[in-house]
């Protein structure tokens, strides 16, 4: 009975919490489709009266978020690919081969953990504009190409890879990164995955950085453009919620398939291992 009891607690607990997370993306997504003025009133409706596509049509029309929406989608997704492969290809290396200074250039890597993001910030932007970067797309991706997380998580898990294994390969001739191609990259794939989960959401949420090297509107991001919607239309609210969705709904669609492909990576690795 005390069991049972406990049970029930800890579920009604759970569920009240998962209502409480839900409950102000619901209230968004509400808002979003309200007549311009109703989210405003007191007390607040739950529900539009009348539901629209207004404020959408608006965002994509009169304010051409298209655009901002393009490029949030082409920095993140190619800043994810290409860091996948640069972290990976990093973190294996850290693991597996033995090179000169291999553990004092992993421990370097390992102090700039405490080196707060800010700092760098003004010397990567002066390096940027050296070489041409700044007010592109291709300069607001450099920060996400290689991450010294991302580097120390793969090292972690490709640890495991046995020794024996990578022999084998050599012995039968081939070369390092047809080892990682062929047999690594399998065996880490679950780490890589969470590693993507993780770097797509942080370049589409970004906000201070494409801030700073972007200046023209044209190459704005999603959460710049709509930072700046905030400053002309602070008083529609129905506005802001839509854009908000269009923010928030991609990029939890992304992490729910990549937490999906995670877990089925997790079991036949499992199985495997």
């Amino acid at each position: 009975m005390k069991r049972a009891l406990h049970d029930l607690t800890l579920h009604a607990a759970l569920v009240a919490g998962a209502l409480l997370t839900l409950a102000p993306l619901a209230w968004m997504v509400s808002a979003s489709l309200m007549p311009t003025g109703e989210a405003n009133t007191a007390p607040p409706r739950l529900w539009p009266s009348a539901p629209t596509l207004a404020h959408y049509v608006e965002l994509f029309t009169r304010l051409n978020l298209a655009r901002s929406l393009l490029n949030s989608t082409a920095v993140a997704l190619t800043t994810t690919l290409a860091s996948v492969l640069i972290n990976g290809m990093a973190g294996y290396a850290f693991a597996k081969l033995r090179f000169r200074g291999r553990d004092r250039v992993f421990q370097a890597l390992l102090a700039a953990l405490v080196v707060p993001a800010q700092v760098v910030m003004l010397p990567l932007f002066l390096e940027l504009r050296a070489l041409g970067l700044v007010n592109t797309l291709w300069g607001a991706m450099v920060p996400g190409l290689a991450s010294v997380f991302g580097i120390f998580m793969v090292r972690q898990y490709a640890l495991a890879v046995p020794d024996d294994l990578l022999d084998a390969a050599r012995i039968d001739g081939a070369g390092e990164f047809r080892i990682f191609w062929s047999v690594v990259l399998p065996v880490i794939r679950p780490i890589l995955l969470t590693f993507a989960a993780f770097n797509f959401l942080n370049m589409w949420n970004d906000f201070m950085w494409p801030l700073i090297v972007l200046s023209d509107s044209a190459r704005y991001t999603l959460p710049v453009a709509l930072a700046n919607l905030v400053g002309e239309h602070v008083q529609d609210t129905e506005l802001m919620m839509a854009g908000a969705v269009l923010t928030v709904l991609p990029v939890l669609a992304v992490f729910l398939a990549l937490q999906r492909v995670y877990i089925r990576g997790a079991l036949v690795g499992s199985v495997k291992g």
